[in-house]
């Protein structure tokens, strides 16, 4: 296992060369002082530059450098010149810059709590760079109540949409949608749900958010579920669920809504599970297999449902369709530093754990050889958290692309 240790104040050096950078010859440093970016600030404020950017670089590469810089630096970074202080100055800016320039790098938005105080708080890690920023506060006074609500992400749109949750004195389900875009650096209220829930289902088909389920008022369990199209930002009830039930985990594989009430050890009853398909607009039962197995919080990977389990070792298991049955991922459990409660995310064929104190676990799956039984196995290694995170727990997290 590799272990990575960063300092809030120090940031790692990325590399150049990365193959998803593209370079226009014609992307020079006058085309981006005239271009959109500068829309805000008036002809007083920025004076273009015969200098440039970087001395001995072309202004294009120069620039796509600078697009590289870790937000924790860009306060330091920021004061080297006017043209650093466009673009450093302000993360609207900096990210509007990085998507007109092509770029496409992971970034861990991590919703957590203090123990202490209560307080709720976005934190970022840049999965590049490993280092750290925040995002402007939510909108909403009831959203001192970390509980309950869903994050939904729009990964490759840069989009984070934030659902229902409950009241602060933990009464009353909320029916609140707010929207974070990470090139706007800012949060929208959107239209509401049409019912207010907590502890519920949801995921993203086909570009469409569902969800499902979950508690209303008295804490009575929902069967209702509705959708959101993000393009006219409306909800729509589609069928009811089969059963009335909250959410303890849902995913979205092959197309279908998966939704789990979750479990309690040891068993004192079978869980109930339900699959929503959106082409015929219906709900089934889940299989026996799949259910009673999901035995933690899982991650849908190359058509593959894996599950962090919260027993069995903390090991990682994935669910094979054809006998309805799980099979333990080979290689080692989570590490012991990732301590509940944690949230698990993934992007490509990596998983991200966020454990107390906001410490990440990076889980590699890896292809093992042809020959072998097993398709995959893990390796994992930690990102320590700056020590100021001590006091917090993760309530969710998700991966941004931007």
């Amino acid at each position: 296992m590799q272990r990575v240790r960063v300092s809030a104040h120090q940031a790692s050096v990325q590399k150049l060369g990365d193959s998803q950078i593209t370079l226009s010859p014609k992307f020079r440093l006058a085309a981006w002082q005239s271009s959109s970016l500068l829309n805000q600030t008036s002809e007083s404020e920025f004076t273009p530059c015969v200098e440039p950017l970087i001395p001995g670089l072309p202004d294009d590469i120069a620039l796509n450098c600078l697009l590289r810089v870790p937000v924790a630096s860009h306060s330091s970074c920021r004061v080297v010149c006017k043209s650093w202080h466009l673009l450093l100055g302000s993360k609207e800016r900096f990210f509007t810059a990085r998507k007109e320039s092509g770029l496409r790098d992971p970034w861990l938005f991590i919703f957590a709590f203090h123990k202490c105080t209560g307080k709720v708080q976005w934190e970022v890690l840049d999965l590049t760079s490993f280092s750290w920023h925040t995002i402007p506060p939510m909108p909403g006074k009831d959203r001192d109540c970390p509980y309950g609500l869903r994050c939904i992400p729009i990964p490759f749109e840069g989009s984070l949409f934030v659902c229902g949750g409950m009241t602060s004195d933990m009464d009353s389900p909320l029916d609140l949608v707010v929207k974070y875009e990470i090139h706007k650096n800012r949060w929208s209220v959107m239209n509401r749900l049409l019912t207010a829930r907590s502890t519920f289902a949801s995921g993203v088909i086909d570009g469409y958010i569902y969800v499902a389920g979950g508690n209303s008022a008295d804490l009575l369990e929902l069967n209702s579920a509705e959708v959101l199209d993000p393009s006219d930002g409306k909800w729509r009830p589609i069928a009811n669920m089969g059963a009335h039930m909250a959410s303890y985990d849902s995913a979205v594989l092959n197309g279908k809504l998966l939704v789990t009430e979750g479990w309690l050890w040891p068993f004192l009853f079978s869980p109930r599970g339900q699959v929503y398909d959106p082409k015929s607009n219906s709900w089934e039962t889940m299989a026996a297999g799949l259910r009673e197995g999901w035995t933690g919080s899982s991650v849908v990977i190359d058509g593959h449902l894996f599950v962090v389990s919260e027993h069995e070792r903390m090991k990682l298991k994935v669910y094979v369709m054809e006998t309805d049955s799980w099979e333990t991922v080979p290689g080692a459990p989570v590490p012991e530093q990732i301590c509940k409660p944690f949230s698990v995310n993934s992007r490509g064929c990596t998983i991200y754990i966020v454990g107390c104190n906001l410490h990440v676990a990076i889980g590699h799956l890896r292809r093992l050889r042809e020959k072998s039984n097993q398709k995959v196995f893990v390796q994992w290694q930690v990102v320590d958290a700056p020590k100021e995170f001590s006091d917090l727990k993760p309530l969710n997290s998700q991966v941004l692309i931007a």
